[in-house]
């Protein structure tokens, strides 16, 4: 059993899996990847079987609609714990997250217990992005610092390492966020339980294939997730179990 798990939740991702599947193996060989298709319209489901057929490193976990990007992630956690995996990534299908960033993340992993990449790490590492949508991004960063002490830059980042006992840890079936708000809810879980988190720097690209999933709702959802995140623990800004490892570290 290989120890490191990549996921990779896919809706109408058909012209993107073929190439990141092969983008992944090649950065790091010894991974396997599970692709979570929410029963994708395109035929993307159809071309992650034929993939998997051709590659025993590659899974395919079918769901039967479209259900949200977090119940997808949480659905790829479970898998992964009942499987032994050690190292247990989030990333997209569109190449907005570079393969070749991997091996940097499990090196990190060496003193870590999750590990992000961070888009606002010595500047801002965001490329093809309008102005609108940076603007609503470091916002939203900021507004989930300001309300919860979250000492996290880029906390709706998608791009992330766990380590297996972190999953273990967080009550997977209590998550009840399911768009870019997930990130927030997982990091701040995470955090409160005092967990080792680092942040590292990725450059982040938008897409090359496919569509944004971004809506009003979801971005409405990551903004009230917030505000309830902050009150399910009294609004208290830290970790009750502080130790000399645990919090957030950033490598710039």
């Amino acid at each position: 059993m290989n120890r490191t798990l990549v996921i990779i939740p896919t809706y109408d991702e058909k012209d993107n899996v073929g190439p990141i599947a092969r983008a992944v193996l090649a950065a790091v060989p010894e991974a396997e990847i599970l692709f979570a298709d929410d029963n994708s319209p395109d035929g993307t489901g159809r071309r992650l079987d034929e993939i998997a057929r051709a590659e025993p490193r590659v899974h395919v976990l079918h769901r039967p609609g479209k259900q949200g990007l977090g119940r997808a992630y949480v659905a790829g956690f479970q898998w992964a714990l009942g499987r032994g995996y050690e190292f247990i990534f989030e990333m997209d299908a569109d190449f907005s997250h570079d393969p070749q960033e991997l091996p940097n993340f499990l090196a990190a992993a060496a003193d870590a217990d999750l590990v992000i990449g961070s888009r606002y790490i010595g500047g801002i590492r965001v490329m093809n992005w309008p102005l609108s949508r940076l603007l609503l991004s470091t916002g939203a960063s900021a507004y989930v610092r300001a309300a919860t002490g979250l000492p996290v830059r880029d906390p709706t980042g998608g791009f992330k390492c766990f380590r297996r006992r972190v999953l273990e840890a967080i009550d997977l079936d209590g998550i009840t966020s399911n768009g870019y708000s997930f990130q927030i809810e997982m990091n701040h879980r995470a955090w409160m339980l005092g967990f080792r988190i680092r942040e590292i720097p990725i450059v982040f690209e938008d897409r090359r294939a496919g569509y944004s999933k971004m809506s009003l709702a979801i971005a409405r959802e990551a903004f009230t997730m917030v505000l309830k995140l902050a009150a399910r623990h009294g609004f208290r800004r830290h970790p009750r179990v502080r130790s000399a490892e645990c919090g957030v570290r950033s490598a710039e």
